[in-house]
């Protein structure tokens, strides 16, 4: 394969993930399955890897998501879909039936009939003329004739409106539309949008699938209890389903900006609380912890030290390993609040710093918070603050919010060590919408997810 494509981005890409698919396939119990969601750019080479993987024999299915209704391309057709490669780990793989509405021509065509209610219906034949195995013989509204049913069951159907009679008399039993499963499932899957600016699930995050796109995978190849696990967790949708469901789950992710998404999510749709209903494993919990991931990525510190105080990140990108400086002038986070309901929007810009913080950092950060016309300034150091950057601070005075009428530290210091033992924490209006909060779930009459144990 490196000898078709050459050394290039997509190769690197498929290295990366072959090494990942192996171990997939090896935690993956014999009667799960795995579905790889990609574009289709790559989705024929990783059809071949997951084909030397997996077994060409436990190849499933293409599915093709229509994730939206046109797109302009230049000088090609529009891009639309994306690619879903289901595969199984044997044959003994669990498989739900699931079915999809019938298009408007089928329903046109097939249910044409109106009951007096207003309901579709199709006719359905009761005769057993050819039918294996015979029927039942007897007279019926002056027909005689072998019939599907016996007459107890005839007339049972006559009495819950459920019997259409033609012109000739001859009775044919009413396939109510509203009753009907629909139609089996198939591999083009157009009835899933992806999300836009308006959909009230939408996160920010910029890879997010919709709820519905994950539940039904999940509804297909699992069942409630059993254990769904999602190597690229992203900001948690399969997370979501997965506790919607009633499923138990594992997310994994290399940022720790996707590891506070998950934890907000978590918190503002189930109510579920880290450390309580679930665990989170290799997230800093103490000093030297914090220290750690300093010294070994400074980003993924900045992005975790962020996530104490639920600040939004500034520069970067979500699924990147690595920020970026430069125009947000020092500012690595920001909180945005409103004073009062309907009010207008404040902001918190927050510095995260490691190391070497003097009262010339205190002073920098009073500067940008003036240029930026910001209501609050906030420090986060894992070194302690001296005595100067206190004062510095302390002479910086207070912001007074018009709603709440209280006065708040204009510049602040807040320690990772006291962030982390509960000492302190911001001190900024209550009303934080910097990132945006995922609506609460309905439980539809599930039973509520299991946590890990």
């Amino acid at each position: 394969m490196r000898q078709f494509i050459g050394p290039n981005q997509m190769m690197a890409y498929l290295v990366m993930m072959a090494a990942r698919l192996v171990e997939l396939q090896r935690v993956l119990k014999p009667t799960g399955s795995i579905y790889l969601h990609c574009d289709p750019t790559a989705s024929h080479y990783l059809k071949v890897v997951m084909d030397c993987i997996f077994g060409a024999e436990n190849f499933k299915s293409e599915i093709v998501w229509r994730r939206q209704s046109a797109h302009s391309d230049s000088r090609r057709y529009g891009s639309v879909h994306d690619i879903l490669l289901f595969f199984s780990k044997s044959e003994d793989y669990i498989w739900i039936d699931q079915y999809q509405a019938y298009d408007d021509d089928y329903v046109e065509q097939y249910y044409r009939y109106r009951d007096e209610s207003g309901r579709r219906f199709m006719s359905g034949d009761l005769g057993a003329a050819g039918l294996q195995g015979g029927g039942y013989n007897y007279e019926w509204k002056g027909i005689v004739r072998t019939w599907r049913v016996p007459i107890t069951t005839m007339q049972r159907l006559e009495s819950e409106n459920r019997i259409f009679y033609t012109r000739n008399g001859i009775p044919r039993i009413k396939r109510f539309l509203d009753e009907a499963k629909g139609m089996p499932m198939q591999d083009i899957w157009p009835d899933l949008e992806s999300l836009r600016s308006w959909h009230a699930e939408r996160l920010g995050y910029p890879t997010q699938k919709p709820v519905a796109l994950l539940e039904r995978i999940l509804n297909a190849s699992s069942n409630p209890g059993d254990v769904v696990l999602d190597p690229f967790a992203g900001c948690g949708t399969t997370i979501d389903a997965a506790q919607k469901l009633g499923r138990r789950w594992i997310g994994i992710d290399i940022t720790h900006l996707s590891i506070a998404l998950l934890k907000y999510r978590l918190e503002n749709t189930h109510g579920l609380s880290a450390g309580k209903e679930y665990a989170i494993v290799g997230e800093p919990v103490d000093y030297t912890g914090a220290l750690q991931l300093a010294q070994d990525d400074r980003y993924q510190f900045q992005w975790w030290a962020l996530s104490l105080i639920r600040a939004k990140p500034q520069g970067g990108s979500a699924g990147s390993k690595q920020g970026k400086k430069g125009a947000d002038g020092g500012v690595d986070g920001v909180l945005v609040f409103e004073d009062e309901a309907g009010g207008k929007a404040n902001r918190a810009l927050v510095q995260v710093k490691s190391g070497h913080v003097n009262a010339a950092t205190i002073r920098d950060l009073i500067g940008t918070v003036n240029n930026e016309k910001a209501a609050i300034g906030i420090l986060i150091t894992l070194e302690e603050p001296s005595q100067p950057m206190k004062t510095a601070a302390a002479a910086a005075g207070f912001y007074h919010s018009p709603g709440w009428n209280v006065d708040y530290p204009r510049i602040q210091i807040l320690t990772v060590n006291d962030l982390l033992t509960g000492r302190a924490q911001a001190r900024h209006p209550s009303m934080n919408i910097s990132f945006k909060q995922a609506a609460r779930a309905q439980k539809d009459g599930l039973q509520p997810g299991l946590g890990l144990e």
